[in-house]
Parts: C-alpha cells; sequence; structure tokens
C-alpha cells in the first residue's frame, strides 16, 4: 500500500483520527498536526491518546455507553453515527445504551478496535500495539 493510499489516521499513527487542539498529547510529533488532526511520532502514541480520551469521555462528563460515546467522539455533522454506533454495537455484541466500563482493560481493549477499525478501514496493529498503547 502506497503511503497516499494508507488512511489518513495511520499515516499520521493516529488510528482514533483525534482532531488536533490545544491538548498537549504524549507522543505528539512536530508539526503536531496535518491541519486538521494530530500528528504522534509513533503507533503507540495516538494509540494511547485514543485510549485517554475514550476513559475521560466517562470521568469528565459520565459518558459510558456505546451510543454517548460514538455520539461525541464521531458527531454526526460529520459521521453517520447510526452505522458506526450499530457496527461498535455488533463487533462488542453489546446494547447501545448498556453501560460500559472503560476503566476496565477489557472493556477499552475491543472498543478501541472496533474505533480504529472503523475510522480507518483496517485493523494494522497487532493486539500488543493496542495493549501497549492502552498501558503507557
Amino acid at each position: 500500500m502506497t503511503t497516499q493510499n494508507t488512511p489518513r489516521g495511520i499515516r499520521n499513527n493516529n488510528p482514533g483520527n483525534i482532531r488536533h487542539t490545544n491538548i498537549a498529547w504524549q507522543g505528539l510529533a512536530n508539526p503536531p498536526s496535518d491541519g486538521a488532526f494530530c500528528i504522534f511520532t509513533e503507533p503507540k502514541w495516538g494509540i494511547r491518546a485514543l485510549a485517554v480520551l475514550l476513559r475521560n469521555y466517562k470521568k469528565l462528563h459520565g459518558i459510558d455507553t456505546i451510543t454517548g460515546i460514538i455520539n461525541r467522539f464521531a458527531p454526526n455533522v460529520e459521521n453517520d453515527t447510526t452505522a458506526y454506533i450499530a457496527h461498535v454495537c455488533k463487533a462488542m455484541n453489546k446494547g447501545a445504551d448498556e453501560p460500559l466500563d472503560i476503566e476496565n482493560e477489557v472493556v477499552l481493549f475491543p472498543l478501541m478496535r472496533v474505533i480504529i477499525q472503523h475510522e480507518n478501514g483496517q485493523m494494522p496493529y497487532s493486539d500488543e500495539q493496542i495493549l501497549e498503547g492502552i498501558r503507557c
């Protein structure tokens, strides 16, 4: 696969396609964005940022369902959130409004896998790479 055909999130080591803001994420590259999305120096830092973001949805905003997470993470002004929610529910075998224990790595890991897959149309990362990002 050529760089041009590689999804933006993979090229940027940002598999969650996290938009660049004033957050000083660990592992940001220099320059830190491509104009819209963060660029990380290694995949583990982009994966870590996604884990932190999802955990903060619960800690800071009380969001702990697939519906709530995806509506905040991928708003319908940019995404087909109905399809996104359905994809995540099916992949995780969970209900859309079922509370998730995001702090539990056993729950966070499959959520992150399906988000990365959905955002990029592929899963180029091993389970070990995702776990490294969650744990660093």
